[in-house]
């Protein structure tokens, strides 16, 4: 296995004069700009100290605003056939197949690997393909993590994620970049939401933000909550209130300002589609972060959230974008230009300094070893932590405290002449409280216009939460009558339905508990301590969905960039 030395630019740091620091260079990082997430490292910019972040200075980090692995089944009614497991992080090995030096000039260039080939690895792989050499390595057999597309009822329907937010711009970023026009790109046809409360269907009030409310009228009209709720909730502005000067659980926060019900009825159930958490642990900081900054800059939480309502209305542009065809084409896209740097079915089971501490070695479930100058790690917090036992015990501390629920979709094809009852929108949101094993109901053939006029009605039923082993239950049969059993009182269906898929994603969604924010700030400077070299991103650290996987993927390629001396002083490429 050839070696590839550290860059020849470099130069090592005076305040890491010590055995088996890496060489980096220092250089002034620009003020990353504001975004309107509002997270901890975007109001604070950053500070033109070490960009190479190993002498305990920060270059800029992501918002932390708020998809990987699992198996599915598809089956007709009557019959099953199971389609490939993809597996998680690096536990599902494929031996026999190894990593080996480029042999094509490449090999002078700087050397990374990126170990989780789910959409952050992919992305920031993507983005330095043609300025370093770099490799992907996947343990399962398809790349992508939770964004998936698969054949369904004569269509193709999205099993993981069906949509990326539009108002974070990253995601359409990456999505264009890639390829995709406006004749791929299609807005929801409505964007009507129901709840699923007090024993019938009523629409989300309008007015709310991530199910806080900003309109107590709306409130009132939408039938939502009982009378004494909706006055308590109308009170807040003359509620006594603790100064927010630190993070503290959705529940606190938001029951504190408007009362318990308002927690239950209309925030869990739009979170729990998110997290599939408990909204006492779930951090306001991380997962709510207009309600979090309005409540620390107003002294009435409902006047901060009606500022922020109306700053959202003059944007008319949509708040959600899907791919025509399914996400999982944006997958097929970025693994398509990565071509032989992506390996599948490789599983990584050691990561380690090289002897002299300058570079990194990679050993995969095949015995091959491949050394690099560079690591990315964009894994679930289980399985990095894992890999970073021995090399930032800190770090790997930090990250085995980070939970994860199972969840599961399962998607239903029904012939119309069963769809007698389902109402105009996307779909419906149960909340805990209600105690159902259906959290969300979405109504494919509503709300996406490429699924209209289909021969089935198509829709998706979102099951799991944290403390609930239901997803991954093995039994298809068990699960799918369950859920058909529900799906018929909730969406007004009168039969059964003509196929099923049942899609589990065991550990996928990670939990941003009370104190997320800082524990990842204690990760990364645990990780400039003890590894420089080594980045970290993913969702359980950075946020979920396409668009936050995407913000990440291009922060870990503007650092690798940096540390291969690609950028100008002022941080462009040049």
């Amino acid at each position: 296995m050839a070696r590839i030395e550290p860059h020849p630019d470099s130069r090592r740091c005076p305040h890491q004069r010590r055995r088996g620091a890496r060489t980096h260079r220092h250089r002034r990082v620009p003020r990353r700009p504001r975004t309107d997430v509002g997270s901890r490292s975007d109001r604070r910019g950053c500070r033109p100290r070490c960009a190479a972040d190993v002498c305990g200075s920060r270059r800029w980090e992501p918002d932390r605003s708020v998809d990987r692995g699992g198996a599915h089944r598809h089956r007709a009614r009557g019959r099953g056939v199971t389609a490939p497991s993809r597996g998680r992080g690096v536990t599902a090995p494929s031996r026999g197949r190894g990593v080996t030096a480029p042999t094509d000039g490449r090999a002078a260039r700087r050397r990374v690997v990126v170990i989780g080939g789910g959409l952050t690895g992919l992305a920031a792989a993507w983005h330095v393909r043609d300025e370093v050499d770099v490799t992907v390595l996947e343990s399962s057999t398809d790349p992508g993590g939770q964004v998936r597309s698969v054949p369904f009822a004569g269509t193709r329907i999205d099993v993981g994620a069906d949509a990326f937010l539009a108002r974070q711009p990253e995601g359409e970023r990456l999505v264009r970049a890639a390829g995709f026009g406006d004749d791929d790109l299609v807005a929801p046809a409505t964007g009507q939401v129901y709840l699923w409360v007090r024993g019938r269907r009523r629409p989300l009030p309008a007015g709310t933000v991530l199910g806080a409310p900003a309109d107590p009228v709306a409130l009132v009209r939408s039938g939502v909550l009982p009378y004494g709720a909706v006055l308590r909730a109308g009170l807040e502005p003359v509620v006594p209130r603790r100064e927010v000067v630190g993070d503290r659980s959705v529940a606190d926060l938001v029951g504190e300002r408007f009362g318990r019900e308002v927690v239950d009825r209309l925030v869990e159930p739009l979170l729990g589609g998110v997290y599939a958490g408990s909204v006492d642990r779930l951090s306001a900081e991380a997962t709510l972060p207009p309600v979090w900054s309005a409540a620390q800059r107003h002294r009435s939480l409902l006047r901060g959230l009606r500022e922020h309502r109306a700053r959202a209305a003059a944007d008319d542009s949509p708040v959600f974008l899907t791919i025509r065809g399914g996400l999982g084409r944006v997958i097929d896209r970025l693994a398509a230009d990565l071509g032989t740097r992506l390996q599948t079915g490789t599983a990584v089971t050691s990561l380690a300094r090289t002897e002299d501490g300058g570079a990194w070695r990679i050993t995969t479930d095949g015995g091959e070893h491949l050394v690099a100058d560079g690591v990315i790690l964009a894994l679930p917090a289980a399985v990095a932590s894992g890999l970073l036992r021995d090399q930032s015990p800190a770090a790997a501390r930090e990250l085995s405290g980070i939970r994860a629920a199972s969840v599961g979709v399962v998607a239903l094809a029904y012939a119309p002449e069963h769809v007698t009852d389902v109402p105009v929108g996307s779909g419906i949101l149960v909340p805990r409280t209600e105690g159902r094993l259906v959290k969300a109901v979405t109504f494919s053939s509503r709300k996406w216009p490429h699924h209209a006029g289909h021969d089935h009605f198509l829709l998706r039923a979102s099951v799991g939460r944290v403390d609930d082993a239901t997803p991954v239950d093995p039994d298809d049969d068990r699960l799918v009558a369950a859920v058909e059993a529900e799906v018929r009182e909730l969406a007004g269906i009168d039969g059964r339905a003509d196929e099923a898929i049942v899609q589990r994603w065991p550990d996928s969604l990670p939990q941003y508990d009370v104190g997320h924010l800082a524990r990842v700030d204690r990760l990364r400077a645990a990780l400039r301590e003890d590894a420089p070299g080594l980045h970290i991103g993913g969702a359980s650290l950075d946020g979920v969905g396409l668009a936050a996987r995407a913000r990440d993927g291009e922060r870990l390629a503007h650092e690798i960039r940096w540390d291969a001396g690609l950028l100008d002083p002022a941080g462009r490429t040049g």
